[in-house]
């Protein structure tokens, strides 16, 4: 008699689900956004990932950067950097790509609850916060005061620019935003984003949430400390070489962590060493 082992039935973590791409949007020369229809929907966290697979040129982790309340569209917004993104770059409407996921931990939307919360982004950085704040918009009453601070290095590289105009007219939000480095068309702050961080409105206890390049990262981190905010209050989402997703290759291994599993996101009193450790 034939047995069937746990092992036979169970499916292939590294097996890929295609799924089409519906939309196509340019947001800047080297960033783009696709919006992906999954079969059967696609509920995710806000700060969680997939690894976007093209067929025949190889796989990346992408974060996701779409409302979590609509899991019947998957939106990533990528940056060209590489083989993989370029071929990304390149798909239209009706392609197919390959998805695994989602991975991660996700922002620490039901910890901020009752709480005021500060989201500050810079570049691509702002993609993975646009879901927190999307979900912050849809359950309002949920949370105080809510404030984010965006930044990007020229007025040309502005991510989802209707968006954050729809952001800023919102009374009960407070939206700042810089530049840095200005053209004529710019009349806003210009300097990097930590120089907004005096003018959030935001206690003590609030909660903060924090993704660009790791020294943006930790300058922002200092100016909210400044601030009075609480470390354990910190958080930041952490990048990293992903291949595997789900913990067993070590590609994204950040001192004792596992990015895959045990982040993208986390407190920024827990890694903030590593941060400084330049062979990590």
């Amino acid at each position: 008699m034939c047995t069937v082992t746990t092992a036979e039935v169970l499916p292939d973590p590294m097996l890929t689900t295609p799924m089409v791409v519906m939309a196509r949007r340019q947001e800047t020369a080297d960033t783009f956004t696709i919006d992906l229809a999954p079969p059967g929907g696609f509920p995710f966290e806000p700060g969680q990932f997939t690894m976007l697979y093209v067929y025949g040129v190889g796989e990346v982790p992408i974060s996701i950067s779409g409302d979590p309340a609509r899991p019947e569209v998957l939106t990533h917004t990528i940056r060209r950097a590489g083989k993989v993104t370029q071929a990304l770059a390149g798909l239209k409407p009706g392609d197919s790509v390959g998805v695994r996921g989602p991975y991660g931990r996700g922002w620490p939307l039901e910890a901020a609850r009752d709480k005021d919360v500060v989201l500050v982004g810079g570049g691509i950085g702002v993609a993975p916060l646009r879901p927190a704040l999307t979900h912050i918009i849809n359950h309002r009453a949920d949370y105080r005061l809510v404030s984010m601070a965006i930044g990007f290095r020229s007025p040309k590289e502005m991510l989802f620019v209707d968006e954050i105009r729809q952001w800023r007219q919102h009374f009960d939000l407070d939206i700042e935003l810089t530049v840095d480095a200005a053209d004529d068309t710019w009349r806003g702050s210009v300097g990097v984003v930590t120089r907004l961080i005096p003018m959030l409105d935001a206690g003590e206890q609030a909660v903060a949430m924090v993704c660009g390049p790791g020294v943006m990262m930790t300058f922002t981190a200092r100016a909210l400390r400044d601030r009075d905010f609480q470390p354990e209050n910190i958080y930041v989402s952490l990048e990293r070489n992903m291949k595997c997703g789900i913990g067993l290759c070590g590609h994204c291994q950040y001192g004792p962590l596992f990015v895959c599993t045990d982040g993208p996101v986390r407190q920024f009193s827990e890694v903030e060493r590593l941060f400084g450790i330049r062979e990590v």
